[in-house]
């Protein structure tokens, strides 16, 4: 059996103070940044100022999230069973520091090539950039389940991560729309993008290095990897990692979380096409509806924690993702129907923004509850398996996550090589069919995606009861093996 040494301190483990809360959410900014610029900021980048095409893009994203399902699993099984004076996983939290900083620094700075050169360039920054944050991501999140066992306190834990991981990334977004791109080009702007590169490198590495080190105090509390007896082996791995990922409750949640995940990336790599190009909104509007994105946050922060306790992890995701799924993609429909006000009209920003604004506190709150049934899986595979395997469920959530931009990505560069979208053009020079047909496209694939995501959380099996259950059935298995080890000692004395 795994030890677990913060088991024993009920105290100090199940109630986290607010300070540390606040530091291990802080670094969920990492994530959070890197997400924002690949979600919304990437296929602008490389589509329509760099030049390549849309459609390639896609493709680079592809291949990377190909080899993020390779490395995720084995990072989350390696932090899961490093031994090191530094516990499991800070070693693997402060080595990721300064290579994402400097990869995502380059990704924004590419030197003049050809499309293929252009491509192969994207392709091998996203790969490195995506493996990088998986080495502080996985280990990251998994230190959540070993700071908190309370069913309620652990959705406290993720809001704050989803807190810091939203803020951080629409600071970004502020910063670009209020800053950085506010010159004759606007998002055209290749030199904004080159100096976005260098603030946002820099924020990667403050953000990574403050968590763990926020964190470092808390290492001799954490569990230790499980003592075996069979030497490591390429068999023994897999076998592991099939054990721990086998179990329908997380195939139910991976599933769902996949589907969440490429629903957000869609959304987020055509949100400003959709706001400047299909809405007509101005620069100036784009700045007020992205520094929205903190009230929203704001909201969902005091949500999450209370639709669980009043209604548990898994309703509290069902009745809150049927809300917001359902509204997201209604002003898109309404426009295709005639029934929205037109483009240019004095009602139709503040009409939705109040929308969006409601609509992301939601989803936000959605993610927080969803991303916390994850840690209630890791008591339910100990008592089936003795191991702890924190890092393999993670790194299956960190999967989930980048896959935001893999499919999410894609679809979007799919959807706009199907409308042949122009690249480089203004808004006023698309034609009103290109854009009806972009909503046509956009708007449908959103709610199949959403809805087939709470279909998947339906199946998910592990409430409140069953969580406390585990941790009865673990807490009784180290009392016994603690006696008989006890007894081990009195017989033969050192």
């Amino acid at each position: 059996m795994a030890s677990s040494a913060g088991a024993a301190r009920t105290t100090d483990v199940d109630r986290p103070s607010v300070a540390l809360k606040l530091a291990h959410g802080f670094g969920a900014a990492a994530f959070g940044i890197k997400n924002n610029g690949f979600d919304y900021f990437l296929l602008l980048f490389y589509g329509t100022v760099v030049g390549l095409e849309p459609g390639l893009v896609g493709l680079a994203i592809l291949i990377a999230l190909v080899f993020d399902a390779i490395s995720d699993p084995l990072v989350g099984y390696w932090s899961d069973n490093l031994r090191s004076r530094w516990g499991r996983r800070h070693p693997f939290m402060y080595a990721a520091a300064i290579p994402v900083g400097l990869s995502y620094f380059l990704l924004w700075n590419p030197p003049d090539l050809s499309q293929t050169g252009l491509f192969l360039y994207l392709t091998i920054l996203a790969v490195l950039i995506r493996t990088f944050i998986t080495f502080y991501e996985t280990p990251s999140s998994a230190l959540l389940p070993e700071l908190s066992r309370d069913y309620d306190e652990r959705t406290s834990l993720q809001s704050y991560r989803l807190f810091f991981g939203w803020s951080g990334g629409n600071l970004m977004s502020i910063l670009m729309f209020g800053v950085i791109l506010t010159g004759p080009l606007g998002m055209r702007d290749r030199e904004g993008f080159e100096l976005y590169g260098i603030i946002a490198g820099i924020l990667l590495f403050v953000a990574i290095m403050v968590s763990a080190m926020g964190t470092h105090h808390r290492i001799p509390t954490l569990s230790k990897p499980t003592d075996r007896s069979e030497p490591f082996s390429i068999a023994r791995l897999f076998r592991d990692m099939f054990e721990t990922l086998s179990e329908r409750s997380f195939i139910a949640l991976f599933i769902a979380t996949i589907l969440f995940s490429v629903a957000v990336g869609l959304n987020a790599a055509l949100a400003f096409i959709m706001l400047n190009y299909f809405w007509g909104f101005a620069e100036e509007q784009i700045f007020v509806w992205t520094a929205a994105v903190f009230i929203s946050a704001a909201i969902a922060f005091f949500i999450a924690p209370r639709a669980t306790r009043l209604w548990g992890k898994k309703k509290a995701t069902i009745i809150l993702g049927f809300l917001a799924f359902s509204i997201q993609p209604a002003p898109y429909l309404f426009r295709l129907a005639g029934l929205m006000p037109e483009n240019g009209d004095p009602l139709l920003f503040p009409l939705l923004l109040i929308v969006n604004v409601i609509d992301l506190a939601l989803i936000i709150a959605v993610q927080t509850v969803s991303y916390a049934m994850i840690a209630d899986l890791v008591e339910s595979n100990q008592v089936k398996t003795g191991r702890r395997n924190e890092g393999v469920y993670y790194a299956a959530i960190t999967f989930t996550r980048k896959s935001t931009q893999g499919l999410g990505v894609l679809g979007a560069g799919l959807i706009l090589s199907a409308i042949a979208f122009p690249q480089e053009a203004a808004p006023e020079a698309v034609p009103q069919e290109t854009l009806w047909s972009l909503g046509a496209l956009y708007a449908p694939a959103l709610l199949i995606l959403w809805m087939s995501a709470l279909y998947c959380v339906s199946r998910y099996k592990i409430d409140k009861s069953q969580h406390e259950a585990n941790l009865a059935a673990i807490a009784e298995t180290e009392s016994r093996e603690g006696a008989a080890e006890q007894d081990e000692v009195s017989r033969f004395p050192r």
